[in-house]
C-alpha cells in the first residue's frame, strides 16, 4: 500500500522525527499539513516549520505550513478545516508534537508540568478528537501517536516522574482510541524508538555527546511509514518500538540508521528493554 494522494495531518513536524516522517510520506506524493509553533530560526533548533514544508515538496509532496499552538483549541479546529478544505479529506493523524523536561518532581514547576501535559497528551487528544469525522471518510485512516509502551513497572518513574505522566497520557489517548474508535475501522497505535534518536531533544535537553550513542530519525520514519501503509481495520491498539516493526518487515540491517557510532554503543531511550539485536548495554540509559 502507497501514500499517494492521502493526507497526513501532524503536530510539530518542523524538525527531527516529526519532519522525516513526514519527508517519507511526502516521497510518496502525500499532502502534509504541519502545525508548529517554529516560524522563526532558534540558534539551538535548527530547522523550521517552513524549511520542513520545503523538504516535504521537494521530497514530491505537497505541504501545508500552519503556524500556531497546539493547546490553543481554536487554532486546532481551523488547522484540521484547513487541512481537509485544501486536500479535500484527512486520512492520516500523527500526534508527534512533545515538551520535555527531566526535572526531579520537587524541583519541577507547575508551569513546566502544565506545558508538557497539556502539549503531549491533551494536544494528541485534541487534534485526534478534531480529525474523527475526517477519518471516517478516509479508506485507510490512522492515528499514529509518538508515545511509550504502557508499562507499570514503578522502575520505568522514579526519576521522571512528570515527564512520565506527560507521555504516558499520550499512549492512554492510543489506548483509548483504538477501542473507542475499532467499530469505524480507525487504527490508533503508538510507536517510540528503542534507541536515543538524534534529535534537538537529545542534543539540548537529555544530554549532549549522546549524538554517537544514537540512532536517526530515519528508523522511525520507516517505521512509521510501515504501520501507516497497513490496513487500518488489521492493525490497531499496538505500542510499536521502531526495529521491531522494521525487523517484521524483514530488516536485517540496522547499521544504515547509525548515527556515527556503534551498534555496541546505542543508548537506551526511555521505557525500553534492551534488545539482543540492537547490542545496547542494558545499563546504558537516557
Amino acid at each position: 500500500m502507497s501514500l499517494a494522494g492521502t493526507t497526513m495531518i501532524m503536530s510539530g513536524g518542523s524538525r527531527g522525527i516529526g519532519e522525516a516522517i513526514a519527508v517519507r510520506a511526502a516521497r510518496d506524493g502525500a499532502n502534509v499539513a504541519l502545525l508548529a509553533k517554529s516560524a522563526e530560526p532558534h540558534p539551538q533548533l535548527p530547522g523550521t516549520i517552513y524549511t520542513a514544508a520545503q523538504a516535504i515538496e521537494e521530497a514530491g509532496g505537497h505541504a501545508l505550513p500552519l503556524v500556531g499552538d497546539i493547546r490553543d483549541d481554536a487554532f486546532v479546529t481551523d488547522a484540521v478545516a484547513q487541512t481537509a478544505e485544501r486536500f479535500g479529506g484527512i486520512d492520516l493523524v500523527v500526534n508527534n508534537a512533545s515538551a520535555i523536561d527531566l526535572s526531579r518532581t520537587e524541583d519541577l514547576s507547575m508551569k513546566k508540568y502544565d506545558l508538557m501535559t497539556q502539549i503531549n497528551s491533551r494536544g494528541a487528544f485534541l487534534l485526534s478528537k478534531l480529525c474523527i469525522e475526517h477519518l471516517r471518510a478516509s479508506a485507510n485512516p490512522h492515528i499514529l501517536t509518538l508515545s511509550p509502551p504502557l508499562l507499570t513497572d514503578p522502575k520505568w518513574f522514579g526519576q521522571y516522574t512528570g515527564y512520565a505522566i506527560a507521555k504516558y497520557g499520550m499512549s492512554l489517548v492510543t489506548l483509548g482510541l483504538s477501542e473507542e474508535l475499532r467499530a469505524d475501522g480507525i487504527a490508533a497505535n503508538s510507536l517510540w524508538p528503542r534507541t536515543a534518536i538524534d534529535t534537538a531533544a537529545v542534543r539540548n535537553v537529555v544530554g549532549p555527546g549522546l549524538e554517537t550513542s544514537s540512532r536517526t530519525p530515519q528508523i522511525m520514519a520507516d517505521a512509521a511509514y510501515a504501520i501507516l501503509t497497513k490496513p487500518a481495520r488489521e492493525v490497531t491498539g499496538n505500542f510499536f518500538i521502531d526495529d521491531d516493526v522494521l525487523e517484521a518487515e524483514g530488516v536485517t540491517d540496522f547499521s544504515v540508521y547509525l548515527n556515527g557510532g556503534s551498534e555496541e554503543d546505542l543508548a537506551l531511550d526511555f521505557w525500553v528493554e534492551a534488545k539482543g539485536a540492537v547490542g545496547a548495554d542494558p545499563t546504558r540509559r537516557l
